[in-house]
């Protein structure tokens, strides 16, 4: 069978497909959390308040223990899990510090969190500004300190929070590398439909035929 040119000797898929390709294949990489837990992953905070939230809030942990804490209207809500394993840690003793004010949480069965209530300590949280915090914890036979920083902005949104100092793990929620993983697979995808579009109009306009590279 002849052609109506010679064959080509085959060319290389365009820059872009490449890049697309390469794109594809290390977005699930770039997504995938660094964290670990019961299944292999550690999740990013404790259960209960993992959605996103625009409430002033303080990530803390250490060796063994987690925490996330909440400043709402009427109380500081305090979740405990353990580091390893993400158990929940319930009916603990957990007494709460920022600067010379102090109380002690209320555990609350039903919801499986800690509550404090003291107005004074409330009323001090809410100001806008960092607030250093220290959170000690006994639990059974186990006792532990941990601290953190939150930051109320004025108007009582939240600012951003300062995980603890112990340990160098991130557990920040990191949305925007998220969003952006997703949106560069998208382009990746473009780009390879685009870049096999070109290469076969290449092809037909080269007068080979469809079905051989």
């Amino acid at each position: 069978m002849s052609y109506p040119f010679p064959p080509r000797a085959r060319q290389p898929l365009p820059a872009l497909a490449l890049t697309a390709l390469l794109l594809c294949a290390i977005a699930p990489v770039i997504a995938a959390p660094g964290a670990h837990g019961p299944n292999g992953e550690h999740l990013d905070g404790p259960t209960t308040m993992r959605a996103a939230s625009a409430l002033p809030r303080v990530e803390a942990r250490s060796e063994a223990f987690e925490l996330v804490a909440e400043l709402r209207a009427s109380e500081l809500a305090v979740v405990v899990d353990r580091y390893e394993s993400n158990e929940p840690v319930l009916g603990a003793t957990l007494e709460v510090e920022s600067g010379p004010l102090k109380a002690v949480a209320a555990f609350r069965a039903e919801q499986g969190d800690y509550a404090v209530t003291d107005a004074a300590l409330l009323k001090a949280l809410a100001a806008p500004g960092e607030h250093g915090m220290v959170f000690t914890l006994v639990a059974g036979k186990d006792s532990d300190l941990l601290d953190g920083t939150l930051v109320t902005a004025a108007g009582g949104g939240t600012a951003g929070a300062r995980n603890s100092s112990h340990g160098n793990d991130d557990h920040g929620h990191d949305h925007a590398l998220e969003r952006a993983t997703l949106i560069g697979t998208g382009v990746a995808a473009l780009g390879l439909m685009g870049g096999i579009a070109w290469w076969r109009q290449r092809r037909r306009s080269a007068g080979l035929p469809k079905g051989r590279l």
